[in-house]
């Protein structure tokens, strides 16, 4: 899932059992510091990759089995060996992260599910390893749920990223709609801006209806944190339908009135 500044979901919250909130915490530490080398502040691309590069460089020392050389990583290490977590999994968030830095378009939806599968199905699988339930039957309604949170995420900022020079809405289908860039530019939600959010929505949303049944295959409270999730996701999604896709100028925000709505749905399903 997305590791944006605005939080849609809460982490390591208090519906997980105590044993797991910290090693939650320390995976969403390197996730949101890793995340920021790519996109905060005001330094050049080869600062950033620099900086990446540097977080491989540790990760590389786990795979050795050598010492790390930041508090953070030798935190990291600890939880690696008491839950048996793959590495892979946070090499690929790297090279998304570093794809960031790089890359600005993406020219059809296989692309941006490739970038989906590195930025946010990782997040995923970890959490599976932590609470015992990695098995292979799991995690296509993992990664399915992962990434429909990632696209969840990408169409409320459209204008965020576009600020950022970036657009996650695949080239082929802007064409098909006919959106220009210039459309996302000007903030205009005419011509085939609704028609091609809504479709963009309903994919998402039906990733995430397909992934919610894994909520009822792992352990009872991370059961419920997974249903939270996927009906905040559902929620975002359900407010971008609610405004016709003008995510310019009223981007869809999960807010502390909306949260009572979430966990009376989480609890029903």
């Amino acid at each position: 899932m997305s590791v944006g500044h605005y939080e849609n979901f809460p982490v390591a919250s208090l519906l997980l059992p105590a044993r797991l909130r910290r090693p939650v915490g320390i995976i969403y530490r390197f996730a949101r510091t890793a995340d920021d080398f790519a996109d905060e502040g005001a330094l050049a691309p080869g600062e950033r990759l620099a900086r990446l590069e540097e977080y491989r460089g540790e990760l590389q020392r786990l795979l050795r089995n050598q010492a790390p050389q930041s508090p953070l990583f030798e935190a990291l290490g600890g939880i690696v060996l008491a839950y048996a977590l793959p590495l892979r999994p946070f090499f690929d968030l790297l090279d998304a992260f570093s794809q960031d830095v790089v890359k600005s378009r993406y020219a059809d939806f296989a692309e941006v599910m490739e970038y989906c599968r590195r930025s946010a199905d990782p997040v995923g699988r970890l959490m599976l390893q932590l609470c015992g339930a990695a098995r292979e039957d799991n995690f296509p309604l993992s990664d399915a749920i992962c990434s429909g949170l990632q696209l969840a995420n990408f169409w409320q900022d459209v204008a965020v990223d576009f600020r950022k020079d970036r657009i996650y809405l695949p080239q082929d289908e802007m064409a098909r709609f006919g959106v220009t860039e210039a459309q996302i530019a000007a903030g205009d939600t005419g011509g085939g801006w609704q028609p091609m959010m809504r479709f963009q929505v309903e994919r998402a949303r039906a990733m995430l209806q397909f992934g919610a049944p894994l909520a009822r295959r792992i352990p009872s409270r991370m059961g419920l944190e997974l249903r939270m999730i996927v009906k905040g996701g559902l929620r975002i999604l359900e407010k971008i339908d609610r405004v016709h896709g003008d995510v310019f100028l009223h981007r869809p925000v999960l807010t502390a009135l909306d949260w009572p709505l979430v966990a009376l749905r989480a609890f029903r399903t």
